[in-house]
Parts: structure tokens; C-alpha cells; sequence
């Protein structure tokens, strides 16, 4: 199959006790967990990025977004060329591409270089995460071997989602945030020996035929979209740029539409949304990318913006969020034993947004203390929501569509996340502008939320009202992200079969 050989679910279970893994699953697992550092790590040195390099709002959501974006666009198609044309080989080109990239992301000398080197990060993620998974899928298939092998890969994920934030924090505070980019070229020099040395080459015979046509219009019209979000925020959303933007996506949206409906082996067969739980499934992976893998990225941005803490407190502040989001699995295991798969993830959802909810009253009130315990909520939610979240939507499909849906559960999940990221980022500038409407003149306001926003205010007298303003924009973005989980939840239930 060209396409995913199974779910991205974090851990199944903590200490698992298991033989040890082969040189081929570590292998494998290590370049999957990069994919990881790089996202998670890098959040954490965005507000020291935006005072390096003096960089506006709009290029700090484009420093996420461009990677994210290539990420998701080749997700699929990297997984299909992996089958078709050697997974060592399409491995081995991915690292030396994600190296290549993090080291021009080190050099680049202005926001615009770097999230142009950061889109090109995104391609070498894709190529590195897609054999990955299809080297695992293949080599660990059947039985107790394949759920030890996944259960192994997903600890690592697991891990790595935790310490990330504190290596970010650590090497930001050390040797800068170049520093978080360079101080991955010694593993990824590892990863490709190890994959030379113990990773076979392996094709598949037959396979599924790529879809160049969907692969070009799909990228684009996520591109519109984001482009409309990101631009209408700093321009005007009736702006000329902006309302292009919009335009393109949703005429690349209907063309892909109607490009996947004639194909006889489409990237994405639209059929599967004839299905109601199918959609369901797809609806609660938006609200968890939304709700709760998204703050990943803007927690980070908000303990040091908003708080005022450094960046290497910053990733021991996460930790506890990062642990929550670790150790919940088991929790939606043992709840789906109990109850339909519908009934967790709405459960999954709900706590979700409670967290967001309760966090978004302890940033609006100026209470630290109040967000970083509703943070514990937001990933336990998302722990649970993590693994069912992908296992709902697979059982939801066809048996015969079973690769298809696993590479749609990964799609969606980085599309979520992606739109998130761009969405909360939104509506944390329009709370920053709305805060200081009454405090500033009105010609002041889109410049000195422009500089609240980036945490560029970070010295002087005006730190203290900085500090507050941005916190009560997160409240925003957090109350935004509740909102998104809610309904995602009640979307669920409503569709839901009914007995």
C-alpha cells in the first residue's frame, strides 16, 4: 500500500515489559521521534527567535505553519513512494534532506529565510516520518510481534513528546535557538548509519498508484486557506492579498473534490464521508489537533510571553502537560473496553475543553498558577483522545480501505493541527488588539500588538501591562480552542450510531 501502515497512536503503555526491541525498531522509532523534536523543541524557541530576529507576528506563524504544511502535504505521498521505490533508500533521502535543512534553518539570517528552510525542513520530516512507519509496518506485522513493535514506537513518540520541551528550554537558555537546530545533526548522522547498517531495503510489489493531480491540488488549497488566515490577520481580511488567498483554496478545494471523485485510485476516497461515523471519527481528530496538540506550539509562547518565564522554565513548565498527555492513553484503553469508541472520544473531548476553558479563566485573570494546572487537564484530555482518535477512525472504514484510512487519520491529524495553530494564533491577536483598544490610541494599537504578540515588549516599564495584555489574548485563543472542542464533542455524539 502507498499510504501509512498504522495509526500514529502515543504509547500504549509506559514500562512495557517485552523483549528488548531490534536494531531495525530503534532505528525506525528515532526518526519518527525527530520529527517530534523539531515541532515541539522549536515552539519553545519562538519568542527568543522573534527578538533575534526581529520578526513580526504573521513570521513566527509562518515559521509553524510552513513546516506543518509541507509536512501534511507529502505525508501520503512520501509513504507511497517508501513502498514503490525502497523504504531504506527514501529513508536515507530524508534524513540527509531534514539535515540539510536544519542546518540552513541554524544560518538563516531573517524570518523569511527561516521559515522558507523550515518548509523545506517540512518535505525532509515527511520523507523521514513516512518510510519510517512503513518500515515498521512491514517488518513487524503479525501478532504479538507487531503490538509489541508498535507499542515500543509509540513510547518513544511518548517520550520525546515530554522531554523536547526541556531540551528546547535547555539548549535556547545554553547556546540560543540556532543551537536547537544544530544539535540535532549528530543523532540524524546516527539515524542514517544505523538505517545503512541494520534497515533492509524493502519494496512492495504491488502498490497502490500515486495521485499527482490530488497530491498538487490538496496542498494548494491547505496552502489558500492558511495563507487567508495568516495574511487577513495582518493586512485586513478583505484585503486583496487575503481574499486571493481564500479564493485559491476553495477553488482547489472543489477541484481536488472533483479530481478524487473521477480517479480510479484516488489519494483520498471521498466515499468514505458517506459514512457518519466515519465523519464523526474525522471531526474529533480536528477537535484534539485543535484543543489539545496545538498547545504544544502556543503554551510554550504563552509561559514566556505572558508569564515571564525563560525558556528553560518554560520547558520544565511543560512537562506536566506533556506527562498528562504520556500517561492517559491507558485511561481511554480502559475506558474503551467499557464504552462505545463515540462515548470516549466525546468524553476525550469534553475534558479537553474544560481544560482549555479553565485555563483560558486563569490567563484572563492573571493567575499562572490556575493555567498551569488546567494545562494537566488539557493533556489528559489529549492523552485519552491520542490513541482513540486514530483507532475510531480506522475501525469506522471498509477493511479493504484500512491503509487508506490510516494515512487520512495522519493527514487530518496534521491538517488539525495546522488550522489550529493558524486559527488560536488569530484569535490570540485579535484578544491582544481588543485589550488594547481601551489603553492606547487607535493608531497604536496594530503596532503594539504586533510587538505584545512576538514577546518583544520583554524589558522596561511597560512589561507588567505587556505581559497582561497577552495573557488576556491567550484567554482567546483558549476559550477558542474549548469552543472547538465542544462542539467537535457534540458532532460525535450526534453522529454516532445508534443502537
Amino acid at each position: 500500500m502507498g499510504l501509512l501502515r498504522s495509526p500514529p497512536e502515543y504509547p500504549v503503555s509506559l514500562f512495557p515489559r517485552r523483549r528488548p526491541p531490534s536494531w531495525i525498531l530503534i532505528i525506525a522509532s528515532l526518526g519518527c521521534t525527530m520529527t517530534v523534536l523539531e515541532t515541539n523543541a522549536v515552539a519553545v524557541a519562538l519568542p527568543t527567535i522573534a527578538r533575534d530576529l526581529q520578526a513580526d507576528f504573521a513570521d513566527i506563524e509562518w515559521v509553524i505553519s510552513c513546516y506543518i504544511l509541507a509536512f501534511t502535504s507529502l505525508l501520503l505521498p512520501a509513504g507511497a513512494i517508501a513502498d514503490r521505490h525502497g523504504r531504506r533508500r527514501v529513508l536515507l533521502i530524508g534524513i540527509a534532506l531534514f539535515a540539510l535543512s536544519s542546518l540552513t534553518c541554524a544560518l538563516a539570517p531573517t524570518a523569511s529565510a527561516l521559515y522558507v528552510a523550515r518548509a523545506l525542513q517540512g518535505v525532509g520530516a515527511a520523507f523521514l516520518l513516512a518510510p519510517s512507519l512503513s518500515v515498521i509496518g512491514h517488518e513487524f506485522h503479525e501478532g504479538k510481534q507487531r503490538d509489541d513493535a508498535w507499542a515500543f514506537w509509540g513510547t518513544a513518540m511518548g517520550m520525546m513528546m515530554v522531554l523536547s520541551p526541556l531540551i528546547g528550554g535547555l539548549l535556547s537558555s545554553l547556546w540560543g535557538w540556532r543551537s536547537v537546530f544544530i544539535a540535532i545533526l549528530p543523532f540524524l548522522a546516527f539515524l542514517a548509519y544505523g538505517a545503512i547498517r541494520w534497515v533492509p531495503d524493502t519494496a512492495d510489489t504491488v502498490v497502490r498508484p500515486l495521485d499527482p493531480p490530488g497530491i498538487i491540488t490538496f496542498s494548494v488549497a491547505i496552502f489558500g486557506i492558511v495563507f487567508f488566515l495568516v495574511e487577513g490577520l495582518a493586512q485586513g481580511w478583505t484585503s486583496a492579498v487575503a481574499l486571493a488567498g481564500l479564493g485559491l483554496g476553495i477553488a482547489m478545494a472543489a477541484l481536488f473534490t472533483c479530481i478524487e471523485l473521477t480517479r480510479r485510485h484516488p489519494m483520498v476516497d471521498l466515499r468514505l464521508l458517506a459514512s457518519p461515523r466515519f465523519v464523526g471519527a474525522l471531526i474529533a481528530m480536528i477537535g484534539y489537533a485543535v484543543s489539545a496538540q496545538v498547545m504544544a506550539s502556543m503554551l510554550p509562547q504563552y509561559l514566556q510571553n505572558g508569564v515571564g518565564l525563560s525558556a528553560l522554565a518554560t520547558g520544565a513548565g511543560m512537562l506536566p502537560f506533556a506527562a498528562a498527555m504520556l500517561l492517559f492513553p491507558s485511561v481511554g484503553r480502559r475506558l474503551g473496553r467499557r464504552l462505545s469508541s463515540g462515548m470516549v472520544l466525546a468524553i476525550g473531548l469534553s475534558i479537553t475543553a474544560a481544560g482549555n476553558a479553565l485555563a483560558g479563566v486563569g490567563a484572563w485573570h492573571n493567575q499562572p498558577t490556575v493555567a498551569l494546572l488546567a494545562m494537566v487537564i488539557i493533556g489528559a484530555g489529549g492523552g485519552i483522545l491520542n490513541g482513540e482518535t486514530s483507532k475510531a477512525i480506522i475501525g469506522s472504514a471498509p477493511r479493504d480501505r484500512a491503509g487508506m484510512a490510516s494515512g487520512i487519520s495522519a493527514t487530518t491529524r496534521f491538517v488539525g493541527i495546522l488550522l489550529g495553530f493558524t486559527v488560536l494564533s488569530s484569535a490570540l491577536t485579535v484578544g491582544i488588539r481588543a485589550g488594547l483598544s481601551a489603553r492606547v490610541p487607535a493608531d497604536e494599537v496594530m503596532r503594539l500588538a504586533d510587538t505584545i504578540a512576538t514577546g518583544a515588549l520583554s524589558r522596561g516599564a511597560q512589561v507588567d501591562l505587556a505581559r497582561a495584555i497577552y495573557s488576556q489574548g491567550f484567554a482567546a485563543s483558549l476559550w477558542t480552542a474549548a469552543a472547538a472542542a465542544m462542539l467537535a464533542s457534540l458532532a460525535v455524539v450526534l453522529l454516532r450510531p445508534r443502537a
